[in-house]
């Protein structure tokens, strides 16, 4: 174990060699995102935590895996989310994962050599390093394909939203116009987002025009019924309008009727017949 802690002190003592070393030898002619940056901010963030790396990973030769995985998963946590290493192709965090592995190995032969270390023990040092370095890649990935995925997913549902707004046309009417492919996961979303937005917006007239849809399978066009009829309960009146035949069908097909439906045949008369009936 004495050997271990002074292996471990010997890897603190060289940490910023180790950093500086790895950024003068990074290959910045064939990098993309963050190591390919000029700003000298974005550089001292960079070798800052190439640092942190080196002083969290060197207490693997004197911790219990268990533990140093506990501690070292804070800066993986912190690496995977950064925005500079998320604008960064994967392959190439893993090509610096593995030229930092390179040193690790270096920097071992270099303590060896310092006190003719033993070469079982320099030899399972190696293997420690390996093993160490294949884990944490593997939990970089993952980290780095959930935080990426999430901000996927939040992102989508930013577009969802912005693509079924609520337009206000007077205090109390709205227009919602929906336009292209509306699959069953945005037909949802506009359902939960239109009767937020009505409710919010304290709306009583809501005009759907549907002449920017060409095409909607049976799901969704049972969506936007249940979404009148969610509209409904909240006290809002809805009127369909540039229901195109196709659509027509499909819900005639699914036995929905239009019985008790507002429609009209364009958006224009829909507002028209909408002040007729108020007045």
């Amino acid at each position: 174990m004495q050997r271990n802690e002074q292996l471990y002190q010997f890897f603190i003592n060289n940490a910023s060699r180790l950093t500086d070393e790895w950024y003068k030898n990074l290959d910045k002619s064939d990098a993309q995102g963050v190591y390919s940056s000029k700003d000298p901010e974005i550089i001292n963030t960079l070798k800052q935590q190439n640092n942190e790396f080196h002083y969290y990973l060197s207490k693997v030769f004197i911790e219990e895996k268990s533990s140093f995985f506990e501690k070292f998963q804070k800066w993986i946590l912190e690496i995977a989310s950064d925005e500079e290493h998320l604008s960064t192709p994967i392959h190439y965090i893993i090509r610096e994962f593995i030229r930092t592995r390179e040193q690790y190995f270096e920097l071992i032969q270099e303590f060896a050599a310092e006190d003719s270390s033993a070469e079982e023990r320099i030899n399972k040092w190696n293997r420690l390093i390996v093993e160490i370095f294949d884990i944490i890649i593997l939990k970089y990935t993952e980290e780095y394909h959930s935080y990426s995925r999430r901000q996927l997913i939040a992102q989508q549902e930013m577009i969802n939203e912005l693509s079924s707004p609520v337009i206000l046309l007077s205090k109390n009417r709205a227009l919602l116009p929906l336009v292209g492919d509306i699959d069953t996961a945005r037909a949802a979303s506009i359902l939960e987002n239109t009767i937020k937005q009505c409710a919010e917006k304290k709306v009583s007239q809501l005009f759907i025009d549907l002449s920017g849809v060409v095409i909607i399978d049976t799901m969704v066009a049972h969506q936007i019924f249940q979404l009148i009829h969610g509209l409904s309960l909240i006290g809002v009146h809805a009127t369909l309008s540039g229901i195109r035949p196709e659509i027509a069908t499909t819900a005639i097909q699914l036995g929905l009727s239009f019985d008790k439906i507002a429609i009209a045949s364009t958006l224009s008369k829909a507002i028209v017949q909408d002040k007729e009936f108020f007045n």
